[in-house]
């Protein structure tokens, strides 16, 4: 029996950091800033590092460092850098059976750019990762997973998101999920899932724009996630920190802060697969629950790549102070 699978992106990363990328600032960019470098000029690299990524992954990774079977169902190419990757993911202790490989595709990359002060952009090549196939899963061995942990299925793979917690419904498997925009855009399949759902993982813009409720109204967000899904709701908000709901008593933290910030790059991951480890660990042990999630998001930070920082069992997060954790009684 494994105790977490998780599905959904890996990717092998390429960190390049300059102190020759600038940052500039305009209301002409989504987010009000940008990445720059010269037009048709040569940049010098100060830092180069290569990691394997993706959601699936990086899960994956903080199970099996904290001691739990653990097994990542994404799909590669048969190129180089599936082979690498894979060997990333045996040297980690993860159960790589679940692996999928495809002759058509060349497997998932991404080139992200880092600025001195550890700002990102990523260039993100999906691949493979988008082709997930439902035919080429063992599902008898899936129905010995205690949990599954599912991550943004996109593309061709994203049919693969409701047969999947539909399956673990029926034999009683756990389901923690941070689902992305091909789930969130269907609301009425979404609403559907949801009672099957132990711990549902959204950052706080996400929630807003799936329940339709502006983003200032965290009250009422809440109170329409608890009565869709079964289980903890959990919504990150950045340096504000996490909020945790069951429907009857919410939780709140800030964040710890880090020594160092060194790249932000699945800080998320480390932060929503930190709390479910603890959640299971500790049998629904809510406050230790979110200062280990936050304790393994805050190291993730702390390190260029997406796993360096992933905490390992018997590391102490003391280093980063006691986090003081909230909680309201909602009735």
């Amino acid at each position: 029996m494994t105790d977490f699978i998780s599905i959904g992106s890996i990717t092998r990363d390429v960190f390049m950091q300059s102190k020759d990328i600038r940052t500039v600032h305009s209301k002409r960019f989504k987010t009000g800033a940008a990445e720059c470098v010269p037009l048709g000029s040569k940049i010098d690299i100060d830092n180069i590092f290569y990691t394997v990524g993706g959601s699936a992954s990086n899960a994956a990774v903080t199970f099996a460092r904290q001691g739990f079977s653990s097994g990542c169902i994404g799909r590669l190419g048969e190129d180089v850098r599936a082979s690498e990757t894979k060997k990333i993911l045996i040297k980690e202790k993860l159960d790589t059976s679940y692996l999928q490989f495809d002759s058509q595709k060349l497997t998932a990359y991404s080139s992200i750019f880092l600025t001195p002060s550890g700002e990102r952009s990523i260039l993100a090549y999906r691949g493979a990762g988008e082709f997930i196939s439902s035919t080429d899963i063992s599902w008898n061995k899936l129905a010995k997973a205690k949990w599954f942990y599912i991550t943004h299925l996109a593309g061709h793979c994203a049919p693969l998101y409701p047969k999947l917690i539909n399956f673990a419904a029926k034999r009683g498997i756990k389901v923690a999920t941070n689902p992305g925009s091909s789930q969130l855009s269907t609301p009425a399949m979404m609403r559907s899932l949801l009672k099957h759902v132990d711990i549902l993982i959204l950052n706080k813009e996400e929630a807003s724009y799936f329940v339709n409720i502006p983003y200032k109204k965290t009250d009422a967000i809440f109170s329409k996630l608890d009565n869709w899904v079964k289980g903890w709701v959990v919504m990150t908000d950045g340096p504000n920190g996490v909020s945790v709901s069951d429907g009857k008593t919410r939780y709140h933290a800030g964040v710890l802060k880090e020594r160092k910030m060194a790249d932000r790059t699945g800080a998320g991951d480390a932060f929503g697969s930190g709390f479910v480890t603890e959640m299971h660990r500790n049998k629904g042990n809510v406050e230790k629950a979110i200062a280990f999630a936050s304790a393994n998001a805050t190291s993730v930070i702390e390190y260029i790549g997406a796993h360096p920082g992933i905490l390992k069992k018997g590391q102490s997060s003391a280093r980063w102070g006691k986090l003081k954790i909230t909680k309201k009684n909602l009735h």
